[in-house]
């Protein structure tokens, strides 16, 4: 541990990620678990991403905002699931707090992105169902990409903030991090002035950011249901709740976990609990969203079988040129 002596204390340079030493036992397993967890991760919202962009029939704006979705809880999980791979081999579990500070930064930047990509899509659910004649000159190529531009502003000004508050505070004595990642509640409450006052500034930017953007959702789907539970046939009523069911689930699922993770009240004795909380938001939400999109949306299940025979047709051509040369 790098340490300084200030004030009758030691002064932490280095953090120890303690994560999963807890379980000695089952770290090959967790190892194994989280490196395929990761890759599916990856693969799904990589073929998102690759089927949006080459197939033009998706070339709309719930399509743009579900892509950018893909991408920034792709950025999201390559945070901290790398990191916890390596550590879950290795020994050396120390982490600079520079490299700490960088991590909580795009952390918390990029789950606040995913918390206003996901008020953008509600937006967009709502435009299509309340004026369907008007939706193209309501939601033009220009206004998807300024609200995409303002989640991903306003998720990195919150994150600024909460890391800049985080990181003025003074570390001394203990350097471990009861997790596997610096998450905010396991490193503030290693600070020896961590006050009443620091929590409250804490609490109310993450709540903004959760909070904040849930009740955008629910503003949103309570004037759908609203336009919904007017038409005349269940036909339309059944077709329009149809185009906002992925969302919706993908919406409880990111919240619930969310919003448990770091709107209750933490104490020390219930890291190991939002460590495994941590786990299940940080791995399965990711890996959950790109399935229920898949399986909720035949156009999406076109595009990505049209996407997988393409790049099977393109591997096979390689590999027969390959073959001619030999």
């Amino acid at each position: 541990m790098c340490t300084r002596r200030m004030d009758n204390h030691t002064t932490v340079s280095t953090f120890l990620l303690w994560g999963f030493s807890s379980f000695p036992d089952l770290q090959d397993l967790l190892f194994v678990m989280v490196f395929f967890s990761h890759v599916t991760i990856l693969a799904a919202n990589v073929s998102i991403m690759v089927a949006v962009k080459l197939n033009h029939s998706l070339h709309i704006p719930m399509y743009f905002f579900l892509c950018g979705l893909s991408f920034s809880e792709t950025c999201t999980t390559v945070v901290t699931i790398p990191r916890m791979l390596v550590d879950l081999l290795s020994d050396s579990k120390s982490i600079s707090i520079l490299e700490c500070a960088t991590q909580m930064f795009f952390f918390f930047g990029l789950s606040g992105n995913n918390c206003f990509i996901m008020a953008a899509m509600s937006y967009d659910r709502y435009t299509a169902i309340h004026n369907p004649l008007r939706y193209s000159i309501l939601i033009t190529p220009k206004i998807c990409f300024q609200l995409m531009m303002a989640a991903w502003l306003v998720g990195f000004l919150v994150s600024v903030c909460v890391v800049t508050i985080v990181f003025n505070l003074s570390f001394c004595d203990s350097n471990t991090i009861q997790h596997f990642f610096c998450d905010i509640s396991p490193v503030v409450h290693l600070a020896c002035d961590y006050t009443l006052s620091y929590e409250i500034a804490i609490f109310v930017l993450s709540a903004f950011v959760l909070v904040g953007s849930f009740i955008l959702i629910m503003i949103s789907y309570v004037f759908i249901g609203s336009i919904v539970m007017k038409m005349p046939s269940a036909k339309g009523r059944y077709k329009a709740f149809s185009t906002c069911s992925s969302h919706l689930t993908v919406v409880c699922i990111h919240y619930g976990f969310a919003g448990f993770a770091y709107l209750r009240p933490k104490n020390s004795d219930s890291f190991r609990e939002d460590m495994l909380m941590a786990v299940t938001y940080t791995v399965l939400t990711p890996l959950l969203n790109p399935i229920v999109y898949s399986l909720r949306n035949k156009e999406m299940q076109i595009a990505l079988r049209m996407t997988v025979n393409s790049a099977n047709r393109f591997i096979l051509q390689m590999v027969n040129k390959r073959t001619l040369n030999i």
